[in-house]
C-alpha cells in the first residue's frame, strides 16, 4: 500500500495518491564547501539555552537517510511543504535577487522556484550528504555546510530567507529565528513551515498507553514541537513585522505503525531528544501498533498520521513599509462606524 496523502484545511480536503517517483538528476552546478571561518562547531549551542536535541545525532540521522537507495521514496511530506512555501513566495509580487534556504536537506524546495522569481540561492544543511544529493533545480545554488544557529553570512545579505520543516530540530529557536533576521536585507522576507505541536499524537498515544501497560510507566519517543500561540511572540522578538502565521495539517495514511516509523526514519526525522529510551522492548511495540490500529483505524484497514504545519511570514523592517497610524491620531470612534455606515448606505441608494 502507498502512503495516502491528505491535507486539511478549514472547509477544503484534498485528496492525493502518493505514487513512486522516478529518480532524479543531480544538480552539477552544487558543490558543497564548508564555511568554517568564525562558525562554531556544528551541534554548538548558545549559553544558557536548553539543550533538548542531539544535534549531532540529528545530523547522522540525515546524512544516513540522504545515503539510502531511494531517498525519493521518503521525500512526499517534505516536497509537499516544499510547494507550499513556494506559492506563499508567488504570492509576493517581487523578485528575490538573492536567496537564502535555511536546513534545505535534499533541496527540496529549490525544485518548485524558478530563475525568473529567485536570481541565485543559497542552501544550507548541518548534513552533508543531503547537500552531495541536492535536487535538480534551474536556479543557479551554492551548497554551505552550515547549522541553523550559526549562519555564516554577513548582515543585510539576502532578499529572501525559506525554510521547511528544520526548525523544530533546533534548540535555540529565537536565536536561529535572529540570524535569519541579521541576514536578511532591509524588507526582506522570511518565509518558512515547521512541523507543530500536535504532530503524530495518534503515533505518541499508541506508544504511550502501550508502554504504560507493559512497562509501568512511559518515556517521550517523540520529540517535543513549539506551540503556535508562541511562534509570533518569537518572530516579534527576533525583530520581525507584518507576521502571518497560521497552520495546516496533513493526514497521510499507512498500512500500520511499523511502516509510519520507517518513513520517519526514511526522512530523517527520528527522535533525538536527550532524553529519549534507546530502545523499546518487542512485546511493547507490537502491544504500540495493535493500540494504534484499534484507535484510529480507516475503514481500508489503513491507520493515519497528522502532521501539523505551521506557516510563518515575517518582514525585515524598512522605512518604505506602512507603519501602524499613531495612537490617538483616528477622526472616527468604533461607537460612530454603524452611524458612518448608515450615511454611506443612505448616499449610495440617492
Amino acid at each position: 500500500m502507498v502512503p495516502r496523502l491528505e491535507m486539511l484545511r478549514t472547509g477544503v480536503v484534498w485528496h492525493r495518491w502518493l505514487r513512486p517517483r522516478t529518480a532524479r538528476v543531480r544538480a552539477e552546478n552544487l558543490g558543497c564547501r564548508e564555511v568554517a571561518s568564525g562558525v562554531p562547531p556544528l551541534g554548538s549551542k548558545s549559553l544558557g539555552v536548553l539543550n533538548i536535541f542531539d544535534r549531532g545525532l540529528k545530523r547522522k540521522q540525515k546524512n544516513w537517510a540522504a545515503q539510502q537507495p531511494e531517498p525519493t521514496r521518503f521525500d512526499y511530506l517534505r516536497e509537499e511543504v516544499g510547494s507550499q512555501i513556494a506559492d506563499r513566495v508567488y504570492d509576493i509580487a517581487r523578485d528575490f535577487p538573492l536567496a537564502l534556504d535555511v536546513g534545505c536537506g535534499r533541496g527540496y524546495l529549490a525544485q518548485y522556484l524558478n530563475k525568473e522569481t529567485v536570481g541565485k540561492f543559497f542552501q544550507t544543511d548541518i548534513a552533508e550528504n543531503a547537500l552531495k544529493n541536492s535536487l535538480e533545480t534551474e536556479i543557479p545554488t551554492v551548497s554551505v555546510l552550515a547549522d541553523e544557529e550559526f549562519l555564516p553570512f554577513q548582515e543585510n545579505t539576502f532578499d529572501l530567507v525559506v525554510s521547511s520543516l528544520s526548525l523544530h530540530w533546533v534548540n535555540d529557536l529565537p536565536r536561529a529565528l535572529e540570524q535569519i533576521h541579521y541576514v536578511l536585507k532591509p524588507d526582506g522576507v522570511f518565509v518558512g513551515a515547521m512541523f507543530g505541536g500536535d504532530t503524530l499524537y495518534e503515533l505518541r498515544c499508541s506508544l504511550q498507553l502501550a508502554e504504560t501497560e507493559r512497562e509501568g510507566g512511559f518515556s517521550p519517543h517523540i520529540s517535543p514541537f513549539t506551540a503556535v500561540s508562541d511562534l509570533g511572540h518569537l518572530l516579534g522578538r527576533a525583530g520581525f513585522n507584518t507576521l502571518t502565521v497560521d497552520t495546516d495539517e496533513i493526514q497521510v495514511n499507512y498500512p500500520g505503525m511499523f511502516e509510519l516509523m520507517e518513513d520517519l526514519q526514511g526522512m530523517g526525522e527520528s527522535n533525538c531528544s536527550w532524553n529519549r529510551k534507546a530502545l523499546l522492548h518487542r512485546d511493547t511495540m507490537l502491544a504500540a501498533a495493535a493500540v494504534y490500529r484499534e484507535m484510529y483505524r480507516n475503514l481500508d484497514g489503513s491507520v493515519p498520521a497528522t502532521y501539523q504545519i505551521y506557516h510563518m511570514i515575517g518582514w525585515k523592517y524598512h522605512d518604505s513599509q506602512a507603519r501602524p497610524a499613531e495612537r490617538g491620531s483616528a477622526t472616527v470612534s468604533f461607537g460612530e462606524l454603524g452611524k458612518l455606515n448608515l450615511m454611506l448606505q443612505g448616499k449610495k441608494s440617492q
